[in-house]
């Protein structure tokens, strides 16, 4: 059975220490100026000790608040658990409910407010952060009355969405454009993505490294010999049997290999408007794999990079199951803080 931990914010009756330094004027010497009972709204305290301070600089008061507290009546403990109630499934109205059991009496537009502003932190800490490595693929989200798409960047290092935008994956000067962007903010080198043209456009552009996600490549590859070999003569059944120990073992020449392969087979192409033989599906299937070799093997010699792009289809797995609960998001602002706080909580 599995057992999941979630870890809030603490809560403390009182403050333990004095503040470092005043809110107006940074000034360090201040002496205590009174004290108040201040009632909150917690899932275990009820009330909390505050203190006042006055600054011997600028003459002006203010309030020293325990850890977990501010001058909002939640605490930032019950702001957490209600941000993560609605993250799991629960509507607002519903995380209103649940915690009137728990004798709290919070509006669901409190809720709403509590993710916002959840996504709004989320959003700073992102700033801040250096992604090296950063998946990338594309979701389809129900919103403003149909679906919309959204291309998710994830940070490989911590599985965390770092990055949303409301573009089209199959517009590769749009993602170009967004993905500029985020490139130059947090410092991208490495992207991992699925075997979709575009991404190999953009890293190219871009001067980026580019992993494609084996599970996508051996996915596919499998099924292109598998129809193969229902139609490839016999005396070429061996390159087929060759590609796919290539394709399991990647060597760092493979590249090669599959270009020799390519040359051996000197077969005439088809017709204009003729449908291709075998062979020649043969041949084009050994030329992609030549021309795009290094992308599959990335991992190989680049830290940090994983040989697939899971983690960012999880993140897009759970963002899925959200939206499907919160009955369409009705403007993209909504949903890039709905979809970010979900992402969030998967890694």
């Amino acid at each position: 059975m599995t057992i999941v931990v979630l870890k809030l914010q603490d809560v403390k009756r009182e403050t333990e220490a004095r503040p470092k330094k005043c809110p107006y004027c940074e000034g360090r010497t201040f002496q205590r100026w009174g004290k108040v009972n201040k009632p909150v709204k917690d899932v275990r305290v009820r009330n909390v000790k505050v203190y006042r301070y006055r600054c011997c600089h600028c003459q002006r008061s203010f309030r020293g608040y325990p850890e977990g507290i501010s001058r909002a009546d939640q605490s930032e403990r019950l702001k957490q658990f209600a941000t993560i109630c609605w993250t799991l499934g629960l509507s607002h109205r519903g995380v209103s409910l649940i915690l009137s059991g728990l004798q709290i009496s919070l509006a669901h537009i409190s809720i709403w407010r509590d993710v916002q502003t959840a996504a709004g932190q989320r959003k700073k800490h992102n700033r801040k952060k250096s992604v090296r490595v950063l998946g990338l693929d594309d979701a389809y989200v129900l919103g403003w009355g149909e679906k919309q798409p959204v291309l998710v960047g994830v940070d490989m290092g911590d599985g965390q969405v770092v990055a949303l935008g409301h573009v089209n994956e199959y517009d590769p000067a749009a993602v170009c454009r967004w993905l500029a962007g985020v490139v130059k903010h947090l410092g991208v080198s490495v992207i991992v993505s699925d075997d979709l043209h575009t991404y190999r456009i953009v890293a190219e552009k871009l001067n980026l490294g580019h992993q494609v996600c084996q599970f996508h490549v051996r996915r596919w590859v499998g099924q292109a010999l598998k129809e193969l070999r229902k139609t490839v003569p016999k005396e070429w059944q061996w390159v087929l049997d060759e590609i796919d120990q290539l394709i399991e073992a990647l060597p760092s020449q493979g590249d090669r290999r599959l270009y020799a392969l390519w040359k051996q087979l000197k077969v005439r192409r088809s017709g204009t408007g003729k449908p291709l033989s075998a062979l020649d599906q043969l041949r084009s299937l050994l030329l992609r794999l030549s021309q795009h070799w290094q992308s599959y093997c990335t991992f190989q010699y680049e830290p940090q990079v994983p040989w697939t792009n899971n983690a960012t289809e999880r993140a897009i797995g759970q963002m899925k199951m959200r939206a499907r609960t919160v009955r369409a998001y009705k403007s993209w602002p909504g949903m890039h803080n709905g979809l970010l706080i979900t992402g969030t909580l998967t890694a």
